[in-house]
């Protein structure tokens, strides 16, 4: 499941709309709209977590910090994924998909609500 949503919101970051998006995934629009709101009601937080990940993970992290985005969903996605391969380069894991370290990172909570947990 973790691979559906995060293509959902990889097409929704390179311009799609729900629609379309839930008709090449098969899924009920009203659920892809409902990832795509989740997602993007916390998007700078969700950059945050995962630009901080990265950051600790990566050898070179100017090297592999994502380019700025077209908006936060865009910039928040590029996060995620740039996160997800510092993982799986760091920890050996490269045939781990993207979206299952990331769920993996977030402990299933990527798209929950409360998550990520605010700031002390």
């Amino acid at each position: 499941m973790a691979e559906v949503i995060g293509a959902a919101l990889e097409m929704k970051a390179a311009g799609a709309g729900h629609r379309s998006i839930a008709d090449w995934l098969g899924r009920p629009a009203a659920t892809v709209r409902g990832w795509l709101r989740r997602f993007a009601a916390r998007g700078a937080e969700v950059a945050g977590v995962f630009t901080s990940h990265l950051v600790a993970l990566a050898d070179d992290p100017a090297r592999v910090l994502p380019a700025p985005a077209a908006d936060m969903f865009g910039d928040a996605v590029a996060a995620v994924i740039a996160a997800a391969m510092a993982v799986r380069a760091r920890f050996a894991v490269t045939a781990a998909p993207i979206w299952q370290v990331a769920s993996a990172v977030s402990q299933g909570l990527l798209l929950a609500p409360g998550w990520p947990p605010p700031e002390r």
